[in-house]
């Protein structure tokens, strides 16, 4: 039985090293068309884009909440102090990259919108 431990350390640790590795963050798309003067073509062109970027940026996010899993101490009282401050640290650097690729999934699928409305509320004229 003991000879299992070594081996599922070993097992957790490259698993938790594979999350960090293929947290991969997605190429934001090209501005949206201008809703003013777009055609519809460039518009379902430009919906293709953005929702493929918004599902990369999903999975981005998904991998990340696996990196704050397989980084969160399972028995935080067995660390040293360094070893909390270290695990703190790696925490909140997971917390500003999830907040940053959030706002950034905001403002970009959000201006996104702003044209698609614009361009709605011309067909409509």
């Amino acid at each position: 039985m003991k000879a299992w431990i070594p081996l599922m350390l070993v097992f957790a640790l490259g698993t938790a090293a594979h999350a960090q590795a293929t947290c991969t963050y997605p190429r934001s798309p090209d501005a949206p068309p201008d809703g003013n003067t777009a055609t519809k073509d460039q518009m379902i062109a430009a919906k293709h884009d953005f929702d493929r970027y918004n599902g990369e940026m999903n999975s981005y996010l998904d991998c990340l909440k696996l990196e704050t899993e397989a980084a969160t101490p399972k028995d935080p009282k067995k660390l040293t102090a360094d070893e909390r401050k270290k695990a703190d640290d790696q925490q909140k650097i997971l917390v500003q990259k999830n907040n940053a690729a959030v706002d950034e999934l905001q403002a970009v699928v959000g201006h996104f919108n702003e044209q698609l409305k614009i361009f709605k509320a011309k067909q409509k004229s």
